[in-house]
């Protein structure tokens, strides 16, 4: 059975907040890098406990994906995904008033 939110169908709409007009400042374009290799990471360390592997196309009933690969081996488009997903995390945060300060350089 279906519910309202599966498969598009259902009245649920995204309304992400609005971060267009937030600038982040450049020296957190190395902290965006991070973030997003994270998110890969977290990403990948929960599909392999689901039983994922390694597979050269994407196959779900046999649980294989080609992106079960370190995230500097990942091909351009999806190591996007991931930094338009550290960037939209830092924006909002931005938004909401915090401030992210780099650590102690000493």
């Amino acid at each position: 059975m279906m519910t309202d939110h599966e498969g598009g169908q259902g009245p649920y709409r995204p309304c992400p907040e609005d971060t267009g007009s937030v600038a982040v400042p450049e020296e957190l374009a190395l902290l965006t890098e991070k973030l997003a290799r994270n998110t890969h990471e977290v990403w990948a360390l929960g599909r392999f406990r689901q039983g994922w592997t390694y597979g050269p196309v994407r196959d779900d009933g046999r649980l294989q994906t080609p992106c079960m690969v370190p995230y500097e081996d990942l091909p351009e488009e999806e190591k996007e995904y991931d930094r338009r997903t550290a960037l939209e995390t830092i924006r909002l945060i931005l938004k909401l008033g915090y401030k992210i300060l780099p650590p102690d350089e000493n």
